[in-house]
């Protein structure tokens, strides 16, 4: 039903630049489907292969690396357990919250220049990464990285939609959301090849060869390419974001360090930041050109699809984040074996995964989102119920099955997301959905990190008391520090190794229930609100494309 046009419209007359974006279109944009196609674009795709690659290697290698990081110099860099969630969440904040301002960096100022200046800037921050001095200079440094991934994501995806064919163009896409894949699944094996033989360091070094083979190949076979479209920047709204999202992590993170979620950082730093997150949210509603495009969740069925994906990355990242310690901490695992076991994760999502929307086309995409997300919290039931002696086989079963229920989830929601969008907003949309996706992933690691370091201090307080006061604090930071002081003790040093790992086994638990209630109230959520998607007219016209009275009356009608 039609809808007051001030509600859809913005000022600055946007349906007239929607209309200079279609006509755009309708000309073929900077990538003409009559035109012959690019006889490079297969080694253009493997070179934009090797740059995501690169970025996605450095989301999943980091992983094996934390309880490395938590030991002392000259060994690690004696990092809290605070400072190893901030060295997971600086990376993967920065990253969301500009990765919609980069798409239209690359977009203005040409995407090889913007790709380029992002595998520099990765590969300069990687460096600064592996000779950090401390954890603060690793956590800034990981920010870094953050900018320059950022800018390598939407250019890869914006020259291939440029230099394919329409009847290519899907599958190269498939083998660039594949090789993402690949990377997730090799990440945890070579950082503890890495961590077998080198310092932890190396795992960012490895970063600065891929640079310079990347950037070698783009510069030799990738052609330059740029929007005609010149969309104007929204600094108040990035700016907005990254400090409300900053602060409301920091508070969380804050209140599992303390243990104490009555004090005032950590209330403080949640309310201010959930208040520049409502003046973001304000801010955008108001903007000509807005950083995040929030018209698209007036659709109910796109809200639950973003939803659903960003509660199973929620899941995916926090859990990976505690299970890294129970494998090398509890298990005893060093860190090859623990990226090994990891590795049922990554292939559970691989394998799954192209079943994903074979099954919503005959049961649609509730059903499967619905089905997948039930199943990871299944998953994570049972992963609260495993002890030091779990058999190693019933761990791996649990997260093969894990990766494969997320992999189920994801592309479904991602094709009913994208059914809901006209065409001409399917880019925002996509931006909207990579963004959210990465913001889930780091409240995973906030809330549920948090909430594992303060079930643990509770539990292990009161077995800290014949310790040295020098050595409380090192044992009340998380289990690996434990496990080191209990070491420095020598025979006398078993029983607090034992009472360390019975609080970690016990603040897991806790956590995974948490996480199963979560996926659980998504997967109802995902029931109740993702309906199939009407047929939009504008979508299917298979004739001339719309023309301006067209154009405005679909506006109206979204």
């Amino acid at each position: 039903m039609p809808r007051d046009e001030s509600e859809i419209l913005m000022p600055e007359k946007p349906v007239e630049r929607q209309e200079r974006e279609q006509a755009t279109e309708r000309r073929g944009g900077d990538a003409p489907e009559a035109a012959a196609a690019d006889p490079r674009r297969w080694r253009v795709l493997a070179a934009l292969v090797v740059s995501l690659v690169l970025v996605v290697l450095d989301t999943s290698i980091v992983s094996v690396a934390l309880r490395t990081l938590a030991l002392p110099t000259p060994d690690g860099l004696e990092a809290s357990n605070s400072q190893l969630q901030w060295t997971v969440d600086s990376y993967t904040l920065v990253f969301a919250t500009l990765l919609i301002t980069a798409g239209l960096a690359a977009d203005r100022m040409g995407r090889k220049r913007t790709l380029l200046a992002g595998l520099l800037v990765f590969g300069a921050f990687s460096a600064a990464s592996a000779y950090s001095h401390s954890a603060a200079q690793l956590i800034a440094a990981r920010a870094g990285m953050g900018i320059g991934a950022a800018l390598v994501v939407p250019a890869t995806l914006a020259i291939i939609t440029n230099v394919f064919p329409p009847r290519e163009r899907a599958k190269a896409i498939g083998l660039w959301a594949a090789s993402a894949g690949l990377a997730v699944a090799i990440g945890p094996v070579t950082g503890g090849l890495l961590l077998e033989h080198y310092w932890w360091g190396s795992l960012f070094l490895i970063n600065i060869p891929i640079v310079l083979v990347g950037t070698v190949a783009i510069a030799l076979f990738v052609p330059e390419s740029a929007d005609p479209i010149r969309r104007p920047f929204d600094p108040v709204g990035i700016l907005l974001c990254v400090a409300g999202l900053g602060l409301l992590v920091l508070g969380i993170i804050k209140g599992g360090e303390t243990g104490d979620w009555a004090v005032v950082p950590v209330w403080a730093n949640m309310l201010a930041g959930l208040a520049l997150l409502a003046c973001f949210v304000a801010w955008e509603h108001r903007s000509a050109h807005p950083a995040l495009d929030l018209r698209c969740f007036r659709d109910a069925r796109f809200s639950a699809a973003v939803a659903a994906i960003a509660v199973v990355f929620f899941g995916l990242l926090g859990s990976s984040f505690y299970m890294i310690f129970y494998l090398q901490s509890v298990r005893g695992y060093n860190a090859l074996q623990a990226g090994c076991c990891l590795l049922p994760l990554a292939i559970g999502q691989i394998a799954l995964s192209p079943h994903s929307t074979i099954l919503a086309r005959r049961l649609g995409a509730r059903a499967v989102c619905t089905g997948g997300m039930t199943l990871t919290a299944l998953t994570f039931l049972g992963v609260s119920v495993l002890d030091q002696n779990s058999p190693l086989w019933v761990c791996e079963a649990l997260f093969f099955l894990m990766g494969g229920a997320m992999g189920y989830v994801m592309p479904a929601a991602t094709s009913s997301a994208m059914a809901t969008l006209p065409r001409h907003r399917a880019g925002t949309g996509a931006a909207v959905l990579n963004s959210l996706r990465q913001v889930g992933g780091a409240l995973g690691v906030a809330v549920l990190g948090s909430l594992l370091a303060s079930r643990y201090h509770d539990q292990i307080d009161h077995h800290l008391g014949p310790l040295p006061p020098a050595l409380r604090p090192h044992a009340q930071e998380s289990v690996a520090g434990a496990l080191t002081v209990a070491d420095r003790l020598g025979p006398t040093g078993s029983g607090l190794a034992g009472h360390a790992v019975d609080a970690f086994i016990s603040a897991m638990r806790v956590t995974s229930l948490t996480a199963a209630g979560v996926t659980f109230l998504g997967a109802l959520a995902v029931l109740v609100t993702l309906r199939a998607p009407r047929v939009r007219t504008a979508d299917t016209h298979t004739g001339p494309a719309p023309g301006p009275a067209e154009t405005h009356s679909a506006s109206r009608t979204e």
